[in-house]
């Protein structure tokens, strides 16, 4: 891309500069000039040397075209570039623990894009799948990371394709998987969207699949299976742990299976969410926490708001909370959490909730509102480190044009 002058670049200002009266010769000037040049037309010979000045060839290595660029218009366009980069890398650089739980949208589809959409603090996701969605497949996996999820245990317990699935994401695709999440609500029933496995069948899968993934990638990350917030799930956590110890323990050594940090799932106040979180810290000390899951399911609007604000701000202050991810990415009209805890109003716009949690200003709308059938209009967009990488690609063939 180049600016161009509408009309020829003349050096009339410059010009005038030297033909004033401050810069005419000065008398010493002419006594100087005539011994030099041996004659008495000094004010010739002046302008003989401005005439070079303003003639002469510029002092640059390569061809010059025959027009003249508008400086000033460059020196804007690489101020705006760099402004535009500078918004980008704020929009990259969001807060690292928020994240999303991906719930697709099969009647809107675009409704996918609102969440990685700039500005936005989201940067990760999960799906409760093993494989990422297609429909980030424009954003990089350095700016918004997926995390694979080993969702419930195989027919046959002696199936690795969860292992099989994440190498081949590492060696073949690329996508450089550095955590992973196990078993969703392994504790509860299938008909709640938990994956209800006992815990000696998930202690056999964790072995043939996880185990061997630790040993194979030593910088992996694995999460323990997250239960549901009742009090069945430190049991089946601890019946879990104790079945996958005697599976690897051998030659009467006692080996315990490993993990990195703790998920935890909840849907009730703000009270019993700081208990329970409390309950797990103490249960697993000085492991990093993962709240994967969380809302104030089924209440009314400033109440649910309000439990938004509080725990997002505990999130953020408390250091031992590495991520979060708030359950609320669809439409109120779909939601099994109560229209008011959705991030999204029945027309797919975003919520007061979910522009806070995108960090964003409050929008106004009330998640009850709008007729539904309506696409929300949100686009795909190319991931934030490819546009500054552009941005400044632009910015070199500009400086060397």
């Amino acid at each position: 891309m180049i600016f161009r002058l509408a009309g020829p670049t003349t050096f009339s200002v410059n010009k005038a500069r030297y033909d004033s009266s401050s810069n005419y010769p000065s008398a010493l000037q002419r006594r100087i000039c005539r011994v030099d040049t041996k004659t008495a037309n000094c004010e010739q010979v002046h302008l003989h040397s401005l005439q070079l000045y303003f003639n002469r060839k510029p002092k640059r290595l390569r061809s010059i075209p025959s027009h003249h660029y508008h400086r000033r218009a460059l020196d804007m366009l690489t101020r705006a570039i760099a402004a535009a980069a500078a918004l980008m890398v704020a929009s990259a650089s969001a807060n690292s623990k928020r994240g999303l739980v991906f719930t697709p949208n099969s009647t809107f589809p675009n409704d996918a894009y609102i969440w990685t959409a700039p500005p936005t603090d989201l940067t990760w996701y999960y799906n409760y799948k093993p494989l990422p969605s297609q429909v980030y497949s424009n954003v990089s996996q350095s700016d918004f990371e997926f995390v694979p999820m080993l969702w419930g245990a195989p027919s046959d317990l002696n199936d690795i394709s969860f292992y099989n699935t994440i190498k081949s994401l590492n060696n073949e695709r690329g996508v450089n998987v550095t955590h992973i999440l196990t078993f969703n609500e392994p504790d509860g029933p299938g008909a709640y969207g938990g994956s209800d496995i006992d815990p000696e069948v998930a202690a056999h899968v964790w072995v043939n699949n996880i185990v061997p993934l630790q040993e194979d990638y030593k910088a992996l990350r694995v999460g323990l299976p997250a239960c549901t917030g009742a009090p069945a799930g430190m049991e089946w956590s601890k019946k879990f742990l104790e079945a996958c110890s005697g599976l690897i323990s051998e030659g009467g050594k006692t080996k315990n299976c490993t993990f990195d940090f703790v998920p935890i799932h909840w849907y009730g106040n703000f009270e019993g969410l700081a208990s329970h979180m409390g309950e797990y810290a103490a249960a697993f000390p000085n492991k990093p926490m993962w709240v994967t899951e969380y809302n104030l399911a089924n209440a009314d609007l400033q109440e649910t708001q309000a439990f938004y604000k509080t725990s997002a701000e505990y999130f953020d202050r408390l250091d031992f909370v590495e991520r979060y991810s708030f359950f609320g990415a669809f439409r109120s009209d779909v939601s099994n959490v109560g229209p008011n805890a959705a991030m999204l109003n029945r027309d797919g716009e975003l919520t007061d909730i979910g522009a806070w949690y995108l960090g964003r200003q409050a929008t106004g709308v009330d998640p009850n509102s709008g007729k539904g059938g309506k696409d929300s209009g949100a686009v795909s967009v190319p991931t934030p480190r490819f546009v500054i990488l552009l941005l400044f690609s632009l910015l070199g063939l500009l400086n060397f044009a």
